[in-house]
């Protein structure tokens, strides 16, 4: 896997958070040292800010790092994190959008760090589900405000994203629970809903995804509170991540408990899920349905 900045950036904060750690300092002692501001140093350490090489050079004084393997080691993460990520190919010119598009290659760069993706999907598909049609059509309605060029740059975004299903070596894997909402609305037209059934379909056949159905007649869950996303990241990478989509904006919850909590709740909704074979009895039928819309408008 390509090295990556914000994953580089989220490893070298997690290193520099145990180095000030051992070193028995505090934020504030540190931001004297280097006389900048407490904040920089917590920055570096969640992984937000792009440190400079000098910096990095004063926390290896402060922090008494001698070991060279340690000491290469934070300096090539330095290096990884002041790159280019592939995903800025995609994003970089586009208008912001408050709540909706406000830093689109963040979810990007957390899923290129991540080895599987656990989902909930509400009102829309997930992102590596979906096909280029439909895609569109989701971002449109979000983005009505946008061109179409911007549109395709971002189609073409998630088409990037869903190569790592497919890699020969280590594919990303996906655990994607859908509710049957998601199946029956109407998205851009019949047409696309039933190409989209047929790429669920292919989905459901490939080793490393797992696709269930959440069936009306399983009733209300607390699930339903919002469409969330666990990534699983390995322990040399970062920590697990869940995301979330409110009209807020995106959320990134990093803390244990968090990720614990909602694991529990895709735990409980894929109990109560369709297993692998009703799931693909459900998506043919989906598909049929949408067929015959289509063919009832021509």
């Amino acid at each position: 896997m390509e090295h990556e900045p914000t994953g580089a950036r989220r490893r070298l904060g997690a290193e520099l958070r145990r180095l000030r750690g051992n070193a028995g300092l505090r934020l504030d002692e540190v931001g004297k040292e280097l006389s900048c501001s407490t904040s920089k140093i917590s920055r570096l350490e969640n992984g937000k800010g792009i440190p400079k090489p000098r910096d990095i050079e004063d926390l290896i004084r402060i922090y008494h790092v001698t070991a060279d393997l340690e000491q290469s080691m934070l300096r090539r993460l330095v290096h990884e994190s002041r790159s280019q990520g592939w995903w800025e190919t995609y994003t970089d010119g586009l208008s912001a959008e408050r709540f909706v598009l406000d830093s689109p290659g963040r979810y990007a760069a957390l899923e290129t760090d991540a080895v599987g993706i656990a989902s909930f999907d509400l009102a829309v598909l997930h992102g590596l589900a979906q096909t280029p049609d439909y895609a569109r059509a989701i971002l449109g309605a979000l983005l009505p405000r946008h061109e179409a060029w911007e549109l395709d740059r971002l189609v073409d975004l998630r088409r990037h994203r869903q190569r790592a299903l497919t890699v020969a070596t280590g594919p990303l894997r996906l655990l994607d629970v859908i509710d049957e909402g998601a199946l029956r609305r109407v998205v851009g037209s019949p047409a696309v809903m039933a190409a989209q059934m047929d790429r669920l379909l292919e989905l459901s056949a490939m080793p490393n995804v797992d696709l269930q159905v959440l069936p009306f007649d399983a009733g209300m869950h607390r699930a339903h509170s919002g469409q969330f996303a666990i990534l699983e990241i390995p322990d040399e990478r970062g920590s697990d991540v869940v995301y979330t989509e409110s009209h807020a904006g995106d959320t990134y919850l990093t803390d244990a408990s968090d990720v614990l909590l909602y694991r529990g709740i895709l735990d409980d909704v894929r109990a109560r899920a369709q297993g692998p074979e009703t799931t693909r009895d459900t998506l043919l039928r989906y598909r049929d349905l949408h067929l015959s819309a289509e063919g009832a408008a021509r």
